[in-house]
């Protein structure tokens, strides 16, 4: 064999022996080592569930994730970019305030990223629109939440479970007994309190004046003071009348103990209106145990409006393009990542491979949401920042002070008419 010859079949040999190591060994994700600065509005349960998310992640690579958590997202990440300060990787306070960062030029596009092939195949096609902004795809979900669920204790509350918001009026006047109110709510959430009570206006004008009513409203081509919005708003205002403990307690009890009084005996309230996560505070907040929760869909308002939920999702962007930022952008879309958040409860995946739930309540909530008739993000997330700031506000001054519900609404309009000019806020810089 000529020499030549020779030096490339011993290069053949050697590159052959390279490939059969890696076979054996997967390459790790690049780069190895570093580390990269997120930022979220988890802390307890849901900052340990994303500290879990990560760690396989962590350890693969070498790269250090460093979470910060803060209860005023939106103000930290403007005063950040305000400052060339941004963290690498940050979590967003909506889709409406994401595109806000992406149009003032602070998001990092996504699309040479991530594989945005493999994500548009396994991302349910709703959340993908979601994250993307004139084209970009510029943020993507993490996990999902199911909004519009009527939790109550199956050993307290024994009656029939109510399909229609009429026959949930009925059975509550039939279940109640001395001392027990219809409703338990807690709006106290530091820089966003009021947040809980924007989930029930949302949940009432999609089930009674329906999906192009609530479109055109988020979109701010519908005033506040309309009929449509005004009704939904006067409803809520008779809940909070005949919730436990009164205005004053509705406005400072944290929204996640909101729930615990459901558990009392007897019990302070027959049902909460809350998302998904909330079992996860049913079990750090309340000591509740499996079996001593339930839940059922928002209840029909208007038949022809059957058929439609809210729900919500953790978004993340990037702000910072280093190797490190990219590596945990593409590992957080994956199954593997997002299984295991699901696998704690309390939490969807928008990613369709994702069906590892660990228990029959997240089963049956991941199925109301991929058999919905209609979907729609949560309102007040999607709303420009200004918008969404003075509609927290508005919840708890109504609530306060229910009879100054025209006043609220004037100024709600007034901010609407501002607020969509596309204007970005910032937060004062100090």
């Amino acid at each position: 064999m000529p020499p030549s010859l020779r030096r490339h079949r011993l290069i053949a040999l050697a590159l052959i022996g390279v490939l059969g190591v890696l076979a054996c060994n997967p390459v790790p994700e690049a780069p190895t080592g570093g580390s990269v600065r997120v930022v979220g509005s988890w802390s307890g349960a849901e900052e340990q569930a994303f500290l879990a998310m990560v760690r396989p992640f962590e350890q693969r690579t070498g790269i250090s994730v460093d979470y910060v958590g803060t209860r005023d997202l939106n103000g930290l990440l403007w005063e950040a970019v305000a400052k060339d300060r941004p963290p690498d990787v940050a979590g967003l306070p909506g889709p409406g305030q994401m595109a806000e960062f992406a149009r003032h030029g602070a998001l990092v596009p996504l699309d040479e990223v991530i594989d945005i092939a493999q994500y548009k195949s396994d991302t349910v096609p709703t959340f993908i629109e979601l994250g993307t902004v004139d084209g970009q795809l510029v943020g993507v979900f993490i996990k999902a939440t199911l909004k519009g669920l009527i939790w109550y204790n199956p050993k307290m509350y024994t009656l029939e479970v109510p399909n229609t918001w009429d026959e949930l009026e009925r059975q509550a006047e039939r279940a109640r007994r001395t001392g027990t109110s219809t409703w338990c709510v807690g709006l106290e959430s530091g820089g966003t309190s009021g947040w809980p009570g924007t989930d029930w206006i949302e949940d009432i004008v999609l089930r009674d004046s329906g999906p192009d009513v609530y479109d055109e409203w988020v979109a701010g081509r519908l005033p506040w003071s309309s009929p449509e919005i005004r009704a939904a708003w006067e409803l809520f205002g008779r809940i909070t009348a005949d919730a436990h403990g009164g205005p004053a307690e509705e406005i400072s009890t944290n929204f996640g103990d909101a729930g615990n009084g459901l558990f009392k005996d007897p019990p302070e309230c027959l049902f909460h209106h809350q998302a998904t996560f909330m079992t996860e505070f049913f079990k750090s907040r309340a000591g509740a145990r499996e079996g001593e929760y339930d839940f059922f869909p928002f209840p029909v308002m208007d038949q022809q409006f059957a058929g439609s939920i809210t729900g919500a999702g953790d978004l993340f962007g990037m702000f910072r393009d280093t190797p490190q930022a990219r590596a945990l952008m593409r590992y957080l879309v994956t199954p593997e990542a997002q299984a295991i958040w699901v696998r704690r409860g309390g939490a969807l995946s928008v990613n369709r491979r994702v069906t590892d739930y660990p228990d029959d309540l997240s089963r049956r909530a991941a199925d109301v949401l991929s058999n919905a008739q209609r979907f729609r993000f949560d309102g007040s997330d999607l709303m420009p920042e200004r918008m969404n700031t003075a509609f927290l506000q508005a919840i708890i001054d109504y609530v306060r002070e229910p009879d100054t519900l025209d006043e609220i609404l004037r100024r709600l309009d007034d901010v609407q008419r501002r607020a969509y000019q596309g204007e970005i806020m910032t937060q004062p810089v100090p």
